[in-house]
């Protein structure tokens, strides 16, 4: 079988003052992206804490829809595939190998054999076959809640180590989606054993298996001993829960965690500025946007929404929240580490004029401004609340800001509730994942396009670049002429291109800081993260 490549003063004053007297104590520099490793000796046993920046709500492979989740998930469970680590090309995992017909209508893998599930209720650490694997794809293909899994109309079994992965229509990007952690394989018995409570409960056949979920704090996992791969260097791993920027930094400098990912503002310097930490860094594959509804309110009419960016200073609000670094004007819908990202596409972006967007918006019908409301998440304060001044100021527009748990924003936010939002996007660099999720009018009613953006244009583009082709320079022709109809569209306002960022203790060897921001503790690409005693 042939593989296929996918190819405030005084804070500030107190904060200037803290970290001199860090760097006088002994500096650090930052790191690219790897932590240390010791004249090649690796130490075994112990136990990993990590420090994740957002809540969990589940651990269900069809329900989940934040990358903080699938941060745990990663750990308990495998997919088909993998992506290497710079991921430039796609990897063996549970599969293998496969092939792709001439028509891309049929996948057709073979699985690894002597896998085993990690012991539950309601099996006992069983052999993984094919069944399980039809199992779990089909119930993504039917049930995801962010369509992680669409176009496949069944799974066919060949026999225990053999499937084929049938399609609607031709899609380039399968084998892309199919290293989601939505696409988890699971056994059947676990599922319909614990039924809705199988999230608290989640058996799959990954390298660490759930003990213990406390809600709202942490997540205990201990070294599942029948692990197919290598055998994880740690004996324990704990993911804790820590939203708040400055309690994570003071659990790394403490030693309460080993690994503080998504680290931001002053407490990179701070990180960066200890002796006994590192600050690794990866340029990612994340951005940041405000959604503007496309379908109810002032924001769908075009004009208001192409007003509203005109008076919006990206500049200032990516400067403002990334003092420290770790962020910049994303200009597109696409990170620039992408391959179909096309850097001249940045002209047609709406530029800062707040004049000009007072004439429009005038024109549209509200030479008054009006009220609105944006949602979001925690971590986005400091983007609205410079969004809401400059809204007020250019453009006289009343912006209540609505701060919400990630769960009920995110369902808020695809049931198209959310006059406004701000959200984050993490994916691969194919951008199938960036712009039909995002773009794509079947993605109405999920997370990624709870705006309600629609353009039967744009959709024959995005359908075209999976079912035409898998060679990647076409696909990308094809993106960005649906980049161009977007941009023109106005569906939102594009705001940083996110670093991929984690503060690691010196004592763990072996961690890099992934592209995708997914936390890698033990993974097929050869990575098995240890920690010195």
């Amino acid at each position: 079988m042939k593989k296929i490549n996918v190819k405030k003063p005084l804070l500030l004053l107190f904060l200037t003052l803290l970290i001199g007297v860090l760097a006088a104590c002994g500096g650090n520099t930052e790191k690219s992206n790897s932590s240390n490793e010791k004249d090649g000796e690796v130490t075994s046993g112990g136990k990993l804490n990590i420090g994740l920046s957002a809540n969990a709500k589940t651990f269900d492979p069809i329900k989940y829809t934040g990358v903080y989740e699938s941060q745990v998930m990663r750990q308990m469970g495998d997919t088909l595939v993998v992506y290497n680590k710079d991921l430039s090309d796609i990897i063996p995992s549970l599969a293998t190998e496969w092939k792709v017909s001439d028509d891309m209508l049929v996948y057709t893998f073979k699985l690894r054999e002597g896998v085993k599930f990690q012991k539950g209720q309601y099996q006992d650490g069983r052999e993984m076959t094919a069944e399980d694997v039809k199992y779990s794809l089909e119930r993504s293909a039917k049930e995801s809640a962010m369509n992680r899994l669409s176009g496949v109309t069944e799974v066919k079994v060949l026999s225990d180590y053999e499937i084929e992965i049938h399609l609607t229509t031709p899609n380039a990007a399968l084998l892309a989606m199919l290293t989601d952690a939505g696409n988890i394989i699971i056994p059947k018995e676990e599922v319909e054993g614990w039924g809705d409570n199988f999230s608290e409960h989640f058996i799959g056949t990954g390298p660490f298996q759930l003990t213990e979920w406390k809600k709202d704090q942490e997540v205990k996992l201990v070294r599942h001993d029948n692990y197919w791969g290598e055998k994880p260097h740690v004996d324990n791993l704990s993911m804790k829960f820590i939203s708040d920027q400055n309690m994570m930094t003071n659990a790394l400098r403490s030693g309460d965690i080993d690994i503080a990912m998504d680290v931001k503002g002053q407490n990179r310097e701070i990180i960066n500025q200890d002796s006994n930490l590192e600050l690794l860094t990866n340029p990612g594959l994340s951005i940041v946007y405000l959604d503007l509804n496309n379908k109810v309110g002032p924001t769908a009419d075009k004009h208001v929404r192409e007003a509203l960016y005109m008076a919006t200073n990206v500049e200032e609000i990516i400067s403002g929240v990334n003092q420290w670094g770790g962020g910049d004007v994303s200009y597109l819908p696409l990170p620039p580490g992408s391959w179909g990202y096309d850097k001249s596409l940045v002209d047609l972006v709406p530029k800062y004029n707040p004049e000009e967007a007072k004439k429009l918006l005038a024109e549209a019908g509200y030479p008054d401004g009006f009220k609105t409301e944006i949602y979001v998440s925690e971590a986005r304060v400091p983007y609205a609340t410079i969004f809401q001044s400059q809204l007020k100021k250019n453009l006289n527009i009343d912006v209540e800001i609505k701060v919400l748990e990630w769960g009920t924003y995110s369902d808020t936010v695809a049931k198209g509730n959310a006059p406004m939002n701000i959200g984050g996007w993490t994916w691969y660099p194919d951008p199938y994942f960036f712009l039909y999720q995002l773009f794509h009018t079947n993605q109405i009613g999920a997370l990624g396009n709870g705006k309600g953006y629609s353009n039967p244009e744009v959709d024959k583009l995005l359908e075209r670049a999976v079912s035409e082709t898998v060679v990647q320079e076409e696909r990308a022709k094809l993106y960005q002429e649906a980049l161009k109809l977007i941009l023109a569209d106005v569906p939102r306002i594009e705001l940083e291109a996110t670093q991929t960022v984690a503060g690691v203790n010196k004592k763990v060897q072996g961690f890099e800081v992934s592209t995708d921001n997914s936390v890698q503790i033990v993974h097929p690409n050869g990575t098995n993260v240890s920690i010195s005693k």
